[in-house]
This record gives structure tokens, sequence and C-alpha cells, in this order.
């Protein structure tokens, strides 16, 4: 089978292209995609640092390296949680509260932009496929064994 007729290829091909766009956009503004993708992730009341990693599919190191130099930067701002003391919540700042509308206006672009160009049935296909993929791969049952499991 050629890279080309495999479906990761296209999932990775299409999203490297999107990390450029976004990333070529986040520089303009001293950031990252990463950068980015964490402040739209943070909640008025504050996010748990925990759930951030998990909800964006970031490891827990590169996310506490990318927290440090966003706190270094005066983008978030860390708190103890009032109702548990171990749980330490992620806030943003005003500075962050700036660049999160940046982020956000570049995502909103970007999707305006595909979806005024992609027929809105195709998208829609696009959008139950990919769920449907999700799904079966949360199950993780598809290497438990030597035959490949179908439904």
């Amino acid at each position: 089978m050629k890279p080309e007729e495999t479906i990761d290829f296209h999932l990775r091909w299409l999203w490297q292209k999107i990390m450029r766009l976004y990333n070529v956009e986040a520089a303009k503004f001293t950031g990252t995609m990463s950068v980015g993708y964490i402040l739209l992730n943070i909640d008025k009341e504050g996010t748990p640092s925990t759930k951030l990693g998990p909800k964006m599919g970031i490891e827990s190191r590169s996310l506490t390296r990318t927290l440090k130099t966003m706190e270094e930067k005066g983008l978030i701002s860390r708190t103890q949680s009032e109702n548990d003391g171990r749980l330490v919540l992620i806030h943003l700042t005003e500075e962050g509260k700036k660049y999160r509308d940046t982020s956000r206006e570049v995502v909103l672009r970007l999707n305006a932009y595909l979806q005024s160009n992609i027929e809105p049935e195709k998208l829609k296909t696009f959008f139950e496929v990919a769920t449907q993929m999700n799904e079966l791969l949360e199950e993780k049952t598809i290497f438990s064994d030597k035959k490949m499991r179908t439904r």
C-alpha cells in the first residue's frame, strides 16, 4: 500500500499544513500554535492544569514547559483552587485574553475559508467520518489480538 492510500497519511498531511498556517500567524505575535490552543481552552473561571493536556492531546512535559513560558510572558497566572488545595487553576491575564481573541480570530478565519470553499454536504460527511474514526480508535481494541477486528 502506498502512503497516499492510507488514512493516516492524509490526516497527517492535512494537520501539518494547518499547523504551519497557525504557526506562521502565531509568530506574528511571538506565539505558537500550542500557545494559541491553550489560550482557547482556558475557561473564564480558570482551568485545572491537569485537564488541559488530555483535552488538547498535549503531553504533560510539553504542557508544563509551555505553561511556564506563558506565565513568564504574562499571558496566564496560576492559583490554587479554593475547593481543592491540590488543584492548580490556570487563568488568563488581560494580555492573555488579547492573545486568545487573536487566536480565536485566526481559527475562525481558517474555518470560514474552508467552509466557503467546500460544499456543505462534503463537510458534513467529513465530520461524520472523523467522528466515527475517533469513536473506533477510542475503543483501543484494534491491536488487542493478531487478527484485525471489524464490526
